[in-house]
C-alpha cells in the first residue's frame, strides 16, 4: 500500500526509491544518522553523505517515511543548486575549469572595477541591489572560484513576469538568499511551490517578529479538524510545553501559520512559522518545524519574550531568527487583542475546486503580483530530480543588499594566498607588522573565523580550524618581534578561545602569555633564573617551544601550509570530491 501526502505529486515509497537509486547511480549516496519522534505524528531525521558529513540535511514530516522524503528532497535540492560549496573556495583548479558552476553560466569580464559590466540583472534590479551605485564589480566576484581575472560569474534566471532570462551574479545570491527560495520535488509545480511557500514563511515571520505584530489565536474548533497535529500539540502540553496557535495569515493574504511553545520551567518560548497553500498542510509543517532535530530535553535553550520591540526588530536578532529560530521575540505577539481578524483561509482551492500543484503555484505567484515583485527562477534537472532557486526580489533576502558592500562573503579572497603561505614565509620584521595594519584597513573583524574568511573545510583537528583574525594578529605580532603588542593580542586570543581550544593548545598559550609577560617585565637574560619553575609549571617541553616563539625563531604556532587546491585539508578533499561528482553529472 502506498502513503499519498497533501502536496506531494507522488507516494513517499516512490519518491524515496527514486531517490535512492539516484544517489546511487551519481555515488552520492547518503546515510540515515539520527532519528527523533518526541511526540506522536512528529518525526524528524538527519541525513549526511557517506563520505563527506558536511553535505548533509534535515527532514520533517508526520510519518517516519514522510520525515525521510524530506530530507532526501532537501539533500538532492542542495546538491542541485551547488548550495553545500556557497561558503567554499573550490581551489585553483576548478576555478579555471570549463565551467565553475554550471555549464550555461555565463562570465562578464572587469573592464573597469567601478562600473559592473553591460548584461548583469536589469536596471530594474540594479535600482534594488544597487541604489546607491556604490557596487564597485569586484563585489561580485564569487567566492567559489575567486577569480578576478576571469570576471563576474553570472547563472541564467528566467524572469517570470516576461520570460526573460536575467544574469543573477553567484556571489548576490551566496550573500543575500542563503537557501531561502530553494526546493525540490516530485514534479516542476510541487517544487516551486514548496520553493514560495518557504519564501512566504521567512517574510511573514521577518515582519512579525520585526514588527511586534499581534496574531489572532486559530479557534479550537478548527484546529479538530486536524486531529493528527492536534494529538501532538496535546501531547507536548501534557509534557510541560504550553502551546498558541496563531493564524499569521495576516488577514488572509498570505498561507502561513504561527505556533509558538513556551517552556514555563525557564520562561522562554520559541515561534515557530510554517506555509503552504493548504491550511492543514501549512499547521502540521509548523509542528513538525517546532521539533525537528531536537528532543523534548533540547527545548530550553531559547529565550525570554521581551518588552524592548527594538531589539527585538535588531537585524542580529531576526539572523538569529533565520539560523536557529532562538531569537527574541515580543511579549506584544501573544495581546489578546490581535492587528489582524482570524481568518480560516485556503489558497488550494481558488479556480473550479483545483487543487493541483500546478493550480497553487500560480495562485501563490498571483499574491507575489499584487505587490508588484519580480520573481526571478532557475530550473535544475541534471540529477534526474527536478529542483529550483527562486527569487523573490524584495521579498525573500535574508540579508540587506548592503552587505554586498559591508560583509561581502569575498573581501577576504586577497588575503587567500598571502595567509596560506604563512607558515613557511620568510619575511622581514617590519612587513608582518604591516600585515597586522592592512587588516585593520581591509576591517576584516578581529573576531571572525579566518577559515570562514577564505572560504576552508579545514576539519576540526588542527590549528587553522579555531584560528581568528585577533589570533592571527598575535602571531603577526610575534613574527614581528613587536611583544607589546603581542601580549594584548595574545591575552585577548586566550579570553576569546578558552572554552574552543584544546586543552593542549590552551595550555601552551598560557605558557606563551607567561614568557612574554616575563621578558616584557624582567628582560631575556635572566630566563635562567627562573626555568626551573617555568618547566615545573608548563612541563619543560612546552616551556622550550613556546620560548622559541617568544623569541620569532618559530612563527605561527600550529598552522601549517596549505596549497592552492586545498589538498592539506581533508574535509576540503570531500567536500571537492562531491563537488566533482555532481560535475560528471552536468556534462
Amino acid at each position: 500500500m502506498k502513503t499519498y501526502i497533501p502536496g506531494k505529486d507522488a507516494a513517499l515509497e516512490d519518491s524515496i526509491n527514486h531517490f535512492h537509486m539516484l544517489l546511487t547511480q551519481y555515488d552520492l549516496e547518503a546515510k540515515e544518522a539520527s532519528w527523533l519522534n518526541p511526540v506522536p505524528n512528529v518525526w524528524s531525521v538527519h541525513i549526511q553523505n557517506k563520505a563527506c558529513p558536511m553535505c548533509f540535511t534535515n527532514g520533517k514530516g508526520a510519518s517516519k517515511k514522510a520525515a525521510l522524503a524530506s530530507a532526501l528532497g532537501e539533500y538532492f535540492e542542495r546538491l542541485s543548486t551547488n548550495y553545500f560549496f556557497s561558503d567554499f573556495y573550490l581551489g585553483k583548479q576548478a576555478a579555471n575549469a570549463e565551467f565553475v558552476h554550471y555549464p550555461n553560466e555565463k562570465w562578464f569580464p572587469i573592464i573597469d572595477n567601478n562600473i559592473l559590466p553591460k548584461g548583469i540583472l536589469t536596471s530594474k534590479l540594479l535600482e534594488f541591489y544597487n541604489p546607491n551605485e556604490e557596487l564597485c564589480a569586484r563585489d561580485l566576484i564569487d567566492l567559489q572560484s575567486s577569480n578576478a581575472e576571469r570576471g563576474i560569474c553570472c547563472l541564467p534566471f528566467e524572469q517570470q513576469s516576461d520570460k526573460q532570462t536575467v544574469y543573477v551574479p553567484v556571489n548576490l545570491i551566496a550573500n543575500l538568499y542563503a537557501s531561502n527560495g530553494m526546493s525540490a520535488g516530485n514534479s516542476q509545480n510541487e517544487a516551486r511551490v514548496q520553493g514560495l511557500s518557504e519564501v512566504f514563511e521567512r517574510y511573514v515571520k521577518n515582519r512579525i517578529i520585526s514588527e511586534a505584530i499581534s496574531l489572532p489565536a486559530i479557534p479550537d474548533s478548527i484546529l479538530q479538524r486536524y486531529p493528527n497535529t492536534l494529538e501532538s500539540i496535546n501531547m507536548l502540553e501534557q509534557e510541560g510545553f504550553p502551546l498558541l496557535c496563531y493564524d499569521a495569515s495576516l488577514g488572509g493574504k498570505y498561507p502561513v501559520i504561527c505556533v509558538v511553545l513556551f517552556n514555563p520551567t525557564n520562561g522562554t518560548c520559541y515561534a515557530s512559522f510554517g506555509a503552504h497553500p493548504n491550511f492543514g498542510v501549512a499547521l502540521e509543517r509548523t509542528v513538525t518545524e517546532l521539533l525537528q532535530g531536537r528532543s523534548l530535553k533540547d527545548l530550553n535553550v531559547f529565550s525570554p519574550p521581551s518588552f524592548d520591540n527594538d531589539d527585538v526588530a535588531d537585524l542580529s536578532n531576526l539572523e538569529t531568527h533565520f539560523i536557529d529560530s532562538s531569537g527574541l521575540i515580543s511579549w506584544d505577539l501573544f495581546k489578546h487583542t490581535a492587528d489582524y481578524p482570524f481568518v480560516d483561509w485556503s489558497f488550494t482551492n481558488s479556480h473550479n475546486g483545483s487543487s493541483s500543484t500546478e493550480q497553487e503555484f500560480s495562485d501563490l505567484m498571483a499574491i507575489i503580483h499584487q505587490q508588484d515583485i519580480e520573481v526571478l527562477i532557475m530550473d535544475y534537472h541534471h540529477l534526474g530530480v527536478y529542483a529550483c532557486r527562486i527569487l523573490a526580489v524584495g521579498m525573500s533576502e535574508i540579508y540587506p543588499p548592503e552587505d554586498l558592500i559591508i560583509a561581502n562573503n569575498n573581501m577576504a579572497i586577497s588575503w587567500r594566498e598571502t595567509l596560506l603561505s604563512l607558515p613557511s614565509s620568510q619575511l622581514k620584521p617590519k612587513q608582518y607588522l604591516e600585515l597586522i595594519e592592512q587588516l585593520d584597513d581591509d576591517g576584516l573583524d578581529d573576531f571572525a573565523r579566518v577559515r570562514e574568511l577564505l572560504g576552508l573545510a579545514t576539519g576540526k583537528d588542527n590549528a587553522w580550524f579555531s584560528l581568528r583574525v585577533g589570533e592571527l594578529k598575535a602571531m603577526l605580532a610575534l613574527a614581528g618581534k613587536d611583544l607589546e603588542q603581542a601580549k594584548l593580542w595574545i591575552d585577548w586570543t586566550i579570553e576569546m578561545n578558552n572554552s574552543i581550544f584544546s586543552p593542549e593548545r590552551n595550555h601552551a598559550y598560557r605558557c606563551l602569555q607567561t614568557l612574554i609577560d616575563f621578558i616584557l617585565m624582567r628582560g631575556k637574560e635572566q630566563f635562567s633564573d627562573y626555568q626551573v619553575a617555568f618547566n615545573k609549571m608548563y612541563g619543560e617541553m612546552c616551556v622550550n617551544e613556546m620560548w622559541q616563539y617568544a623569541n620569532a625563531q618559530k612563527r605561527f604556532f600550529g598552522l601549517f601550509d596549505v596549497d592552492d587546491n586545498l589538498t592539506q585539508f581533508t574535509a576540503h578533499q570531500q567536500l571537492l570530491a562531491v563537488y566533482h561528482k555532481l560535475h560528471l553529472a552536468m556534462n
